[in-house]
């Protein structure tokens, strides 16, 4: 390796030699030339044609049955294109309450499972018990459930013929017994918000398993009460996880179908079984289109606001 530094001695005026010193350049390792076929692959490609596979899987699955779906809303019996089927779905009586029962089950469902979710996570994460870890574990399990095996689980034990009315048939005599509520709306809400708790458990787990138990000792220390370290310290550190876990919640209330229809709840019509009713037993397509795509847009609605709330609270 040439050296960076020389030295050039030469006699001075009396006799002695001065040096003078002159710095050379330092040269490192040259960086290997590229040659012409490097990265030519990826210049001929242009980026934007790798996103044509999944785009065109994306349009033909969801894309293009989700148009023919538009289409047919507004597509009448009659033929040619108009939006009459809309008027006569909005003005009928048994679409308005459909969108009534609809809401009140979903924000009703969502309350129940956010009170509940929050007092059973807190037990679960701040109360040491046996087997605790164990039925964190089952919450993920849980989550794996179709929802109609809760509905089925609930009808063996509430059902007219389930285990609390045998039980008291059985000690009184009676030919009937008192729990008939599964086929009310009651009833759904019931197996709603026993489906749908452990979706807002499990942020909430996971929350709390980020909170420092040194600020619970300290409160508890300075005397605060229970509710009041629930309320100063636990409930700020839930409440990203509440907004994330409630919005999912509405959203997937608001399109559930197997619950209402395996309780077998004929008086409770939500927007999901007003489709299944117009479609299939109706045989009413324009408008089982149009109240689809209505429940569509309110489910997207939802979702863009579950996003919304999720990246503004950090959840």
């Amino acid at each position: 390796m040439p050296s960076a530094l020389t030295a050039d001695v030469r006699p001075g005026p009396s006799g002695s030699r001065s040096v003078k010193h002159r710095t050379g350049s330092i040269t490192g390792p040259r960086k290997p030339v590229e040659g012409p076929d490097r990265g030519a692959g990826d210049r001929r490609i242009p980026r934007f044609v790798w996103a044509l596979p999944p785009v065109a899987v994306l349009a033909l699955v969801f894309l293009y049955p989700l148009a023919l779906v538009v289409q047919q809303s507004v597509s009448p019996d009659e033929g040619g294109t108009s939006l009459a089927p809309y008027g006569d779905v909005f003005a009928s009586e048994s679409f308005r309450s459909a969108l009534t029962t609809t809401v009140w089950l979903a924000v009703g469902s969502t309350v129940g499972c956010l009170v509940l979710g929050f007092v059973l996570a807190m037990v679960i994460a701040f109360v040491p018990f046996p087997g605790g870890r164990a039925v964190a574990k089952f919450i993920d399990v849980f989550l794996s459930f179709p929802s109609f095996l809760i509905t089925l689980a609930l009808l063996f034990i509430y059902g007219s013929a389930g285990m609390a009315n045998g039980m008291w048939t059985d000690v009184t005599g009676a030919s009937n017994g008192p729990f008939d509520f599964l086929t009310t709306p009651w009833g759904v809400l019931l197996a709603e918000v026993t489906y749908f708790t452990p979706f807002v458990m499990r942020p909430l787990l996971a929350a709390f398993s980020q909170l420092d138990t040194a600020q619970l000792e300290v409160a508890s220390s300075l005397g605060a009460r229970p509710a009041r370290i629930v309320r100063q310290v636990i409930l700020p550190e839930a409440l990203p996880a509440l907004a994330a876990g409630g919005s999912l919640v509405l959203v997937m209330c608001l399109n559930e179908f197997g619950i209402v229809l395996f309780t077998g709840a004929k008086g409770v019509t939500t927007l999901p079984m007003l489709v299944y009713s117009k479609a299939i037993l109706e045989s009413d397509y324009p408008a089982a289109c149009v109240v689809a795509v209505v429940n569509i847009a309110i489910s997207v609605g939802l979702y863009s606001l579950y996003r919304m709330v999720s990246r503004r609270v950090g959840a």
